[in-house]
């Protein structure tokens, strides 16, 4: 997936965060879930889902490459293309 890993923002809210998963539902809506940085007491703050329309991207972010692991805790590390 070629966004998954970018740095975006929902238009809305401007909530910021690296795109971290994509999830495509039953009756065709796309929603996109955004993983913010830790605050400024270095606490971790909670992913939030937004509709596809609602998000920008803002930034190069990370690729998944570089967070790839041997084990990474999934049956598969193949990540959809499209």
């Amino acid at each position: 997936m070629k966004n998954l890993g970018k740095k975006a923002k929902d238009k809305i809210t401007g909530f910021k965060g690296i795109m971290t998963a994509k999830c495509i539902y039953l009756y065709g809506c796309t929603q996109y879930c955004l993983n913010p940085e830790v605050n400024k007491e270095g606490k971790r703050q909670e992913p939030e889902w937004f509709d596809e329309g609602r998000i920008e991207i803002i930034g190069k972010g990370i690729a998944p490459d570089e967070v790839k692991s041997d084990k990474n805790g999934c049956e598969t590390r193949e990540h959809p293309e499209g």
